[in-house]
């Protein structure tokens, strides 16, 4: 998929990323996945987000990456799959690379490993993962990795395939400056945890959509709440909000790592064998499960 390509898709609707299975031994498993991604991509997602943050990308093997990014292509249909890239800038080139030959159709480059960085050691890295590669990159602003309105303006200039930006500081004078800086030369995500509840304030920024955690298991669900989102029906927004994401906040807030494990859990009670989640996370507790499952009952399979 060429690079405008992506640009557009990411921008045309609803995001997700799919959970990556484990088997009891912790090794991926490609059959459950493929499952779980034909499933969701008939919910109309407009790109599906292979081996991302909520895939668990960070205690991913490097050489897992290729092969989860080949079994989502294999399972999506007509919906683009981009690939999760990150840690040291040597690897992400190098995984960059493997991932466009796996058949990516983009990549999400996320936070580097660990240190803090100075913004032209984050153009450099941004940029030698741009030169890598021929895909649509998008970038990720969250935690370590905070690219500047001039330092993001300079990489849009020099790297053409350079495609989104993607936000997960809840920084909002930030992004808008960022938004009011760039214009239309890149597509803006929304990808603070738990979405939906930032969506309106993202909408507001100049951002046309988000990632949606969710969506991996209750799909209509947050189709719903987008398409209520950008149609300006604000009281259908507060009834979904009140009724689900509250208190899924509430469930998610309960312990650290649980906006991926929760998400995980929702997935396993809608009847996919995706497995536990690896060390350092942990899984709900008995107790949070029958939560989940009370939370989610009104939207079971047909979600």
């Amino acid at each position: 998929m060429d690079t405008e390509a992506i640009k557009s898709a990411l921008g045309g609707g609803l995001l997700s990323f799919p959970v990556t299975p484990f088997d009891g031994a912790g090794d991926f498993v490609a059959e459950p996945y493929r499952q779980h991604i034909e499933w969701l991509s008939s919910f109309d997602a407009s790109v599906l987000f292979a081996a991302g943050g909520t895939g668990e990308m960070f205690s991913l093997r490097p050489a897992e990456v290729p092969l989860i990014v080949r079994a989502a292509k294999e399972a999506s249909g007509n919906v683009p799959i981009v690939a999760g890239c990150g840690w040291g800038t040597a690897v992400s080139v190098d995984l960059a690379r493997q991932v466009e030959s796996a058949g990516a159709d983009g990549i999400l480059l996320l936070p580097h490993y660990l240190i803090d960085a100075p913004q032209e050691g984050l153009y450099a890295h941004v940029k030698a993962v741009c030169n890598a590669t021929g895909l649509g990159i998008t970038v990720y602003n969250r935690d370590n990795s905070v690219l500047q309105p001039e330092t993001l303006a300079r990489l849009a200039e020099e790297c053409p395939n350079l495609v989104g930006f993607k936000d997960g500081t809840g920084d909002m004078a930030l992004v808008r400056r960022i938004t009011a800086t760039l214009g239309d030369r890149l597509t803006y995500v929304g990808g603070m945890p738990t979405a939906e509840l930032f969506a309106e304030a993202y909408l507001g920024a100049g951002f046309t959509t988000y990632s949606s955690a969710v969506f991996n298991f209750v799909p209509a669900l947050a189709q719903e709440f987008y398409g209520a989102l950008r149609a300006g029906r604000r009281e259908v927004c507060e009834r979904i909000l009140n009724e689900f994401f509250f208190p899924f906040m509430d469930l998610r807030g309960r312990k650290p790592g649980y906006a991926v494990s929760a998400i995980k859990a929702g997935v396993r009670q809608q009847g996919f064998a995706v497995g536990s989640v690896r060390p350092p996370l942990t899984d709900l507790s008995g107790e949070e499960e029958e939560m989940l499952q009370d939370l989610i009952r009104p939207w079971r399979k047909a979600a």
